[in-house]
């Protein structure tokens, strides 16, 4: 399978109608144009990969080891770097541009990005947590995390406690997305369903890792009923 890999950025959510009439809720992602800066090999690096840039920044934003890792891959400097290990890295070269048709109308993606930040928050918002009974004699503390569970041994909370505080603002992927349209003239790409963080926030498209098999006689089309019925 052609590997494929593209840095983007998220426009914002809209619907389209296919052949059918049918509506389906899509992602608009504006992947690209995106320039290769870096290629890694096995033999010098010890693995495959390939190094995108996306997104012109100006020259004085930069610090010279900056300027000079990219300029050995051309003139155009590029505001973020992302890697992706590939098998075989053959079909890269360093300047090379990789724009939005990369990707086509039926293929699976994942998708990567940083989650809108929440704030702080407690266990039943963080974690779906349950709350102590509400009727009488329950106590005051109906929405408090409870008991610790740290007796004399080992007196203490043990690491990766469910707890309050700051939910949000990671990294989230989601995956296996179906790409519904494809417009390489604007740069875009728009996803069935909806992808982490805000509006105009980056995201990373990449193939996805789940095995999509391909229905008899409908080339391009998801085994999965949710996925195939999305795209009918």
């Amino acid at each position: 399978m052609l590997q494929k890999a593209i840095i983007g950025k998220k426009v914002g959510m809209t619907q389209i109608f296919n052949a059918d009439g049918k509506v389906i809720p899509c992602t608009v992602i504006e992947a690209g144009p995106c320039v290769v800066t870096q290629l890694k090999t096995e033999e010098k690096d010890g693995y495959n990969a390939v190094q995108l840039g996306f997104e012109d920044v100006k020259e004085r934003k930069l610090n010279k080891p900056q300027k000079g890792h990219l300029k050995k891959a051309g003139d155009a400097l590029k505001k973020y770097l992302k890697e992706f290990r590939f098998e075989d890295c053959g079909g890269f070269q360093p300047g090379d541009v990789i724009t939005a048709d990369m990707f086509a109308e039926g293929d699976f993606v994942d998708v990567t990005g940083v989650s809108k930040g929440k704030g702080y928050a407690g266990v039943i918002k963080r974690f779906n947590a349950g709350r102590s009974p509400m009727s009488h004699g329950a106590g005051p503390m109906h929405r408090h995390q409870g008991s610790m569970g740290a007796c004399s041994d080992p007196s203490k909370i043990m690491k990766g406690k469910m707890m309050p505080g700051h939910m949000g603002a990671e990294q989230v992927t989601v995956q296996n997305l179906d790409v519904v349209k494809v417009d390489a003239s604007l740069n875009l790409i728009a996803v069935c369903g909806a992808v982490p963080g805000p509006k105009g926030g980056i995201v990373v498209l990449k193939n996805t890792v789940k095995n999509n098999k391909l229905v008899k006689g409908e080339a391009g089309t998801s085994k999965n009923p949710q996925k195939a019925s999305a795209r009918k």
